[in-house]
């Protein structure tokens, strides 16, 4: 007799025999309830209108937005992130902060259509709201400045909140903005709003779609304040930071080109890590399924399970929905 330990007495194929196997013993599942799923709502509309770079993906009416929403929700979909699109930009984002802004009016309406069925976010930042494009306040040199910045987020925090926003998600990867953020949200009596930090969000190529989907009018780039693709320690500093700051959830952006940076975030932290797939990680596997190169359908599974295997408690991803429905009816 072989030995255990000794070919061929092991044989790992045994455990791949068939699907039913496979499934018994996978390592790595998915559940409707970890994926959060990005919209985007455009002050205006009459009719939805589709991001050209990222099929499938529409910017929304407040109608749509709704029956999209609420879509989600039934799927079983654990979260939505929401971005608005305003009519009017300034040089300040004055319409991120004004309470009847489109950002605000769709916190409520979804609130409104699925309640608490599901956690409804919101983007923090100004850069769908600035004329500019950047994500903060310019100075007189055209540079962000990052504590004038910061009053703004402030205001945007009340005013999300007031909406009835269950988690804000401060994406500019200003310095400070966590603790800014919670301090405003306590100051009116938001305690239970909760911060998802963008902790390591990096001045990535692979964002190139969503500017579509928001209008952005950026000029030049953001390596200024997002982070360098080529630095992983400034990222574990980037992430005590946020937690001192008093962050809930902490997020890695993009997800599939950072994976180590996400299990090494995963490995630090006792509290919820969020990856995003980001418009470029999205948009790369729908053109390839659409040029027949790639089987679609196994490709978005593999990508969500490779990050869900890297340490993410929750995706953010373009397909919640279909993946969520898939997953209802696979279970």
């Amino acid at each position: 007799m072989t030995g255990y330990g000794d070919f061929p007495g092991v044989r790992p194929r045994r455990l791949r025999t068939s699907p039913a196997m496979r499934r018994l013993v996978a390592e790595t599942r998915l559940n409707p309830a970890e994926l959060i799923l990005p919209m985007f709502v455009r002050e205006g509309l009459s009719e939805p209108v589709a991001v050209s770079s990222m099929p499938g993906v529409f910017q929304h009416t407040r109608d749509t937005l709704r029956k999209a929403a609420l879509e989600a929700a039934e799927a079983g979909v654990g979260g939505i992130m929401l971005f608005g699109v305003p009519a009017e930009k300034d040089a300040l984002g004055t319409q991120g902060t004004e309470p009847d802004g489109v950002l605000q009016v769709a916190i409520r309406d979804v609130v409104g259509e699925v309640g608490d069925a599901v956690v409804v976010m919101s983007d923090l930042c100004l850069d769908e709201f600035t004329d500019h494009g950047h994500c903060g306040v310019l100075d007189a040199q055209g540079r962000v400045d990052n504590d004038a910045t910061l009053e703004r987020y402030a205001e945007m925090a009340q005013v999300q909140a007031d909406a009835g926003v269950h988690v804000v998600g401060p994406s500019g990867m200003m310095d400070g903005q966590v603790g800014i953020v919670r301090d405003a949200l306590d100051a009116v009596g938001h305690q239970d709003v909760s911060i998802l930090a963008y902790t390591a969000k990096y001045a990535s190529a692979f964002f190139g779609p969503f500017r579509e989907a928001v209008d952005s009018s950026l000029t030049g780039d953001r390596k200024t304040y997002q982070q360098d693709p080529a630095n992983f320690r400034e990222s574990l500093r980037e992430l005590a930071l946020d937690l001192a700051e008093g962050a809930d959830m902490v997020m890695v952006k993009p997800a599939l080109p950072y994976l180590d940076v996400l299990r090494k975030v995963a490995d630090t932290v006792d509290v919820p890590v969020a990856a995003y797939q980001v418009s470029g990680e999205y948009a790369m596997v729908e053109a390839a399924a659409a040029n027949g190169w790639i089987d679609r359908d196994r490709t978005i599974m593999e990508t969500l399970t490779c990050v869900r295997r890297a340490g993410a408690n929750m995706i953010l991803t373009y397909w919640a929905t279909e993946v969520a429905q898939r997953l209802g009816r696979e279970g």
